[in-house]
């Protein structure tokens, strides 16, 4: 627990700390939250400081209400067989189109939280944030085919992500 709240200062002060800006970064359009609940396995990531060495990470979504969702993040640190770590931040959707959130891990701090790219049949997902600093590939299957990986990949870059960045998150089930 100690670890994953010495991520989420450092997540926090990295937030706060000046960069330059960005043109801004594309949002899914009219995310439909009902239909966007539930289970998100993490595929691929740039990862924020707890997450690094994540294996099995993901990520559970749950209405709370209109505007605010509970959200359980979970993974084990540093191997399948690694202490499960859990997250309970808040999310609070902060506009009309259901993309942009604020996730809340301490109150009353709240980062910024976009769904980049949802899949028409929402099976897979992409979630950044405007600095383009951390990236959130995410199916609702574990192992989903290379395919469909390469495909939310180029989405990413697209979206100005430094692909290089990005990390495979080990899933076995």
């Amino acid at each position: 627990m100690r670890l994953a709240l010495i991520g989420v200062f450092a997540v926090l002060l990295a937030a706060c700390l000046s960069q330059p800006e960005r043109p801004p970064i594309p949002l899914a359009e009219n995310l439909d939250l009902d239909r966007f609940m539930g289970d998100w396995y993490v595929i691929a990531n740039i990862p924020t400081p707890p997450e690094k060495g994540a294996h099995n990470a993901v990520e559970s979504y749950q209405r709370l209400g209109p505007d605010k969702i509970g959200v359980t993040f979970s993974f084990n640190e540093d191997g399948f067989d690694g202490e499960r770590e859990t997250m309970t931040p808040t999310g609070f959707v902060t506009e009309a189109d259901n993309a942009v959130w604020k996730m809340q891990f301490i109150w009353p701090l709240r980062a910024d939280y976009r769904v980049v790219h949802v899949d028409q049949d929402y099976h897979a997902t992409l979630i950044g944030r405007q600095k383009r600093d951390y990236l959130w590939i995410m199916t609702r299957e574990p192992n989903p085919d290379e395919e469909t990986f390469e495909r939310l990949y180029r989405i990413a870059a697209e979206a100005g992500y430094d692909t290089d960045r990005i990390q495979r998150v080990p899933q076995r089930w």
